[in-house]
């Protein structure tokens, strides 16, 4: 069994900067932090460097070769909000190193004819989107569709989803209004309640997509875990008040928010760390947007980030990226969570609170509680980028390796 010492960097463990720390791996795992390295050690020099957890983005829609995308940007683990990467459907997936790991909610409860069907062009079939499309190679049975027509069919989906190999349970309580396709059939209170109790009663963690005020209401309401996006209106003491004493974190994918109001991607993908990095298909993507809000103001949301990491509430980064589509568009896998991570700064959080929204954070919620941070017995998914994110946040991009289970992607 190989074991790996990175000296000479420093180390930020997911939680707080830790100096210049030597870090040993063996077998997938930190087996030391501290101390001397192993004479028997293969030694990687990372003077001049920083030592990071590996990324998690909390919001993706994913296939295999978007999660190969990811892992080069340094994002080790996605959690999936709508699509196949279930339990029982992603085993090649997990004992692959050179892709990210994934979690996944499966499909999420939303009424037929609701979001995020509006989101696609006439004629064209979303079915790529699950995590089935290419890259996606998934085996067996297809997975398993919610009904939410009633509370009744709601509360019944919940034990299926959980069987079919949900990680956590998604609702979609969307009317379209921001998307530009106002009245599109949308969960009732009740049914959402029904459909979280029952999720309750069977110990799975549920999130909400919720993009208004009006809709975070409701899934504060139902007694929902956490928010998958952030409202696009500008905060209210209230809001964020009802946000903190239900204990919920937020997701607020402030990249998402960004390209609904017509920012593209384009300064992201003219960065040459990221431009090396990305195909066509992605770089036309990322140079798109959504462009269904152009009303809102990011600012607002950035406002709502700095008001809620005020009152104390757990932010988790994400972005929402899903396929190389321009109707998609603003974002990319991996890239755009360090542009996540910018805006995240630019709110008014510091650099080492974006960093712990991206790794301890994250881990902690989402109870994944073998990575996300840099300790003794850990999985060892780490990320090694010259400079300092814990003071300069754009030095995320910086990479200079990457470890999934202590393994080292290939340059």
């Amino acid at each position: 069994m190989s074991t790996t010492a990175i000296t000479g960097a420093q180390v930020f463990d997911g939680e707080k900067a830790l100096g210049v720390t030597t870090v040993v791996i063996q077998g997938g795992r930190i087996v030391q932090v501290g101390g001397q390295a192993p004479a028997e050690a293969e030694v990687v020099d990372g003077a001049g460097a920083t030592l990071l957890p590996g990324l998690i983005d909390a919001h993706v829609h994913t296939d295999r070769d978007s999660l190969a995308l990811a892992l080069r940007f340094g994002v080790t683990t996605e959690l999936e909000m709508q699509g196949a990467n279930t339990r029982n459907r992603r085993g090649a997936i997990s004992e692959d190193d050179s892709v990210a790991d994934v979690r996944s909610s499966g499909f999420a409860l939303t009424p037929p004819g609701g979001h995020p069907s509006e989101l696609f062009p006439k004629g064209f079939h979303p079915g790529g989107l699950a995590g089935g499309g290419p890259g996606g190679e998934h085996r067996g049975e297809p997975p398993y569709h919610p009904d939410a027509t009633s509370p009744e069919a709601a509360a019944a989906s919940i034990p299926q989803l959980i069987a079919h190999g949900s990680d956590y349970i998604k609702f979609m309580i969307d009317d379209g209004s921001v998307e530009g396709h106002p009245g599109l059939p949308m969960l009732d209170q009740a049914t959402l309640n029904a459909g979280v109790a029952a999720a309750k009663k069977h110990g799975a963690l549920t999130v909400a997509h919720a993009l208004t005020i009006d809709a975070t209401r409701m899934a504060i309401e139902a007694g929902i875990d956490g928010l998958a996006h952030l409202f696009v209106e500008p905060p209210t003491d209230e809001i964020v008040t009802l946000i903190k004493d239900a204990g919920m974190f937020v997701v607020p994918c402030t990249v998402l928010n960004a390209s609904m109001m017509g920012v593209t991607g384009s300064e992201l993908a003219d960065d040459p760390r990221v431009a090396s990095r990305l195909n066509a298909a992605w770089d036309a993507t990322l140079r798109s947007c959504f462009g269904h809000y152009p009303q809102g103001k990011l600012q607002d949301v950035l406002d709502s980030v700095k008001a809620l990491a005020d009152a104390g509430v757990d932010l988790l980064v994400g972005t929402d990226v899903s396929q190389p589509m321009p109707f998609l568009g603003g974002l990319a896998p991996g890239a755009s969570v360090h542009q996540e991570l910018q805006h995240l700064v630019e709110a008014g959080l510091t650099p080492a609170a974006a960093l712990r929204a991206a790794t301890a954070t994250t881990a902690r919620r989402f109870h994944l509680s073998d990575r996300g941070r840099i300790a003794d017995g850990l999985r060892a998914d780490l990320l090694l980028v010259d400079g300092d994110p814990t003071t300069t946040i754009t030095d995320t991009l910086n990479t200079r390796a990457v470890w999934r289970r202590g393994t080292r992607l290939a340059a």
